[in-house]
This record gives structure tokens, C-alpha cells and sequence, in this order.
């Protein structure tokens, strides 16, 4: 049997929808930064554990709590990079969005310290919510 990375097992205890419940994963000054066009309220960089609670508040105000995320794959980059693929849905406008997204996480001394999180915006599928 195959041990999983440590980082997996950190990712692994981060809940988006219980932030508080799983601020132990991040450092201090962890960085969040989210590049998504198409959403330019929420765009940026999000700093502290403070700021990734404000990151995911925002969508979930912005999409009247319809947001999901389904993990899909992890892969270990070394010691210090995770690749996550996600499938997340939300709804917009009145809009069901489904879209693929690649998260890079850097983990340093057992914690979360900077997050990339990076949205197929060009390709995501919409339908009538």
C-alpha cells in the first residue's frame, strides 16, 4: 500500500464551506489569489486566513450559496506543490455554470501558504438554473 503525501492529507482536511472549522491548514499570511474575468467582484489577491474566509463568503453571497466543488484529482509537485483539479458549480443570474478548475497549492512547514486558483473560464458549461 502506497502512503499519501502529507500535503494531500493537509488538502484533504480543508472544507470551502467551513473555513473557520479548517483555518488550522493555512499559515498565517497565506495568500489566495483568484483570476477569473468573468467575475471581477471577486477577483484578486486574498491575504491572511481572514481574507480566504472573505474569498469564499463572497461566492457564496454572490451565488446565493450554490457553489460546489468537486474534487476530481491531486497530484504532489515535490514536497512543496499540490495540482488539484476540481469541477465547481455554481449559480449566476439565474445560470447553472459548471467549469473545470486547476488549483496549485504551495505548502510550506505544514501549512497552506499560497493559493492559485485557476478557472476555465472560456469553456465553462451554462444551462437554466
Amino acid at each position: 500500500m502506497t502512503e499519501e503525501h502529507p500535503s494531500v492529507t493537509l488538502l484533504k482536511r480543508f472544507d470551502p464551506s467551513d473555513i473557520a472549522g479548517s483555518a488550522d491548514v493555512f499559515a498565517d499570511d497565506v495568500v489566495f489569489h483568484y483570476f477569473n474575468p468573468l467575475l471581477p467582484d471577486l477577483q484578486g489577491d486574498y491575504v491572511g486566513k481572514d481574507g480566504v474566509q472573505a474569498f469564499f463568503e463572497g461566492v457564496a453571497k454572490l451565488t446565493k450559496g450554490a457553489f460546489e466543488v468537486q474534487p476530481i484529482s491531486v497530484t504532489p509537485v515535490g514536497d512543496e506543490l499540490l495540482v488539484a483539479q476540481t469541477r465547481n458549480t455554481l449559480v449566476l443570474g439565474g445560470r447553472k455554470i459548471e467549469t473545470d478548475v486547476v488549483v496549485v497549492w504551495r505548502v510550506v512547514d505544514g501549512r497552506i501558504a499560497e493559493v492559485w486558483d485557476i478557472p476555465s473560464v472560456h469553456s465553462a458549461k451554462t444551462s437554466r438554473a
